[in-house]
């Protein structure tokens, strides 16, 4: 192996110093350090910009499929790589990383920062009494190894592998979830016979309802903060000693009552859990569990669906910023009371759809083992591949 400067390597571009003006919605995405993570850029939560704005938040460089997207301060050293059909500029505290050298693939650099031994090294280089941050002279001076060019592309090629594959899995459980809400709107409110009873929420369903743990009891806690629009096995939970929190086990869907995690949409069905054991998270969860007959994953989708999440919205109180919705406001929730025949077949369906789920998202944890397994070891050179 080599070692050189990151300067030597690649242009080092700062960001504007500044808050890019959002848009609803538009072509262009503003990355912020919040949009980085392991590799990855969360297009789906990234705020967007207008052509004007994209225009002049680019006149520096602007970035190109392959380029690499550093975040400099919360969380320091955390990477992302710019996909083919995304226009993206810089938001505050990033740092646009652009191969130059012919003998260096930008993948494998990517999986470079993402070693964990390389972000201990960032961290260790940051400075600041507040907040960590990176200086831009620490970052192309930054010391890079490199192996030759064509076991750089092998090890890349192994890792990305495997991300491909996560990433198709994630995209087939986006498209499961898709497809299990619109079944819901078609069975609950679009073809709601006539004849169908209107009962409130807590009719057909329990929200908090009671589980026991103790004080000091080891549990496994949920953070909030990892949660997102991801129904299975959420990032961020670990064992912890139960102090005081919402209660909750496998079949459970959590919804925040707090904004904004509220009005975007974080909400989790429970099902990594071991059997009948119970988890605990933040008191700013409302616990949501289906009663007899309906299956369990019908909460869920009730969490997911826009009328619901309007009208906790609409029933929010509290000091701006900290508004919060009561689960005895979401308990009046009007909801049409199907048939006996029509639940027998939603019942069928969420049965299928969550086992699809549950399948894909076993086989997401496998792979990101592997592939966390892997990457040190071939980084390290411990494990060689094949060039």
């Amino acid at each position: 192996m080599i070692e050189c400067k990151l300067s030597e390597i690649a242009d080092v571009i700062d960001c504007e110093h500044k808050t890019a003006p959002l848009v609803l919605d538009g072509d262009y995405y503003s990355i912020r350090t919040t949009d980085i993570l392991n590799g990855k850029l969360d297009y789906n939560n990234a705020n967007r910009v207008n052509a004007e704005t994209y225009k002049n938040w680019t006149r520096r460089a602007i970035p190109e499929p392959n380029d690499i997207i550093l975040a400099r301060e919360a969380p320091v050293g955390e990477v992302g790589i710019i996909k083919e059909g995304y226009q993206v500029c810089l938001g505050q505290r990033t740092v646009l990383i652009k191969v130059t050298d012919p003998k260096v693939f930008s993948k494998y650099l990517l999986y470079y920062f993402v070693y964990p031994e390389t972000k201990y090294d960032l961290q260790v280089r940051s400075t600041g009494s507040v907040v960590a941050h990176l200086n831009m002279s620490d970052i192309r001076d930054f010391p890079i190894l490199l192996p030759p060019l064509a076991e750089q592309k092998a090890i890349a090629s192994v890792l990305s592998s495997l991300d491909d594959k996560i990433d198709n899995l994630h995209r087939q459980n986006k498209t499961l979830e898709a497809m299990a809400e619109t079944l819901f709107r078609q069975w609950f409110i679009e073809e709601a016979d006539d004849s169908w009873e209107e009962v409130e929420l807590q009719d057909i369903a329990d929200l908090n309802p009671s589980y026991s743990l103790s004080k000091g009891q080891i549990a496994p806690y949920l953070e909030m903060s990892n949660v997102n629009e991801s129904t299975f096995n959420p990032k961020g939970w670990y064992e912890r000693e139960f102090k005081s929190g919402m209660k909750f086990t496998n079949g459970d869907a959590l919804i925040a009552r707090i904004t904004p995690c509220l009005e975007n949409g974080k909400t989790c069905f429970v099902t990594f859990l071991n059997n009948n054991q119970i988890g605990w998270g933040s008191t700013e969860y409302i616990v949501l569990q289906m009663k007899e007959p309906f299956h369990p994953f019908i909460a869920y989708l009730i969490a997911r669906n826009k009328e619901f999440r309007d009208y906790a919205i609409s029933c929010m109180t509290g000091s701006s910023g900290r508004q919060r919705v009561q689960a005895t406001q979401l308990a009046d929730f009007i909801v049409n009371y199907p048939d006996t025949a029509s639940i027998n077949e939603m019942n069928k369906q969420c049965e299928s759809i969550l086992g699809k789920l549950n399948y894909n998202a076993s086989q997401i944890q496998t792979l990101e083992k592997l592939r966390d397994t892997l990457l040190p070891k071939l980084m390290s050179g411990e494990v060689r591949v094949m060039q």
